[in-house]
């Protein structure tokens, strides 16, 4: 597994928020929070993350917003329940968007919530 990532290397900033995230997976469709969330990806709060670069299609509203987000991304990193490395951190995955253009426009929407 690589190393959870270093805040001060990522290239967008992130921000503390809760979303519900819908995916599909296996034909069945997984809704987990979103506990992070910048316009280069998100960290998804679940008890079974996915393998690494695992793609997903993944489909979220932010706060007070109407639009929904749809983008693809990819597992990039994860914390399994039993890791010791978690320490306070709940399990989960680290997901890194590939949809450019898609993740243009949630950039826009968060400046658009933070005003």
């Amino acid at each position: 597994m690589p190393p959870h990532p270093n805040p001060a290397r990522r290239r967008f900033r992130r921000r503390t928020i809760r979303v519900l995230v819908d995916y599909p997976v296996d034909g069945t469709i997984r809704c987990e929070y979103a506990t992070t969330l910048g316009a280069g990806g998100l960290f998804l709060e679940c008890d079974e993350p996915l393998p690494l670069g695992s793609l997903l299609k993944l489909r979220f509203r932010l706060p007070h917003e109407e639009d929904l987000h749809e983008i693809e991304g990819r597992v990039s990193w994860f914390l399994a329940p039993g890791d010791p490395r978690r320490g306070s951190q709940p399990p989960g995955m680290g997901v890194e968007f590939t949809d450019a253009l898609a993740a243009s426009k949630l950039a826009h929407a968060l400046e658009r919530i933070s005003e």
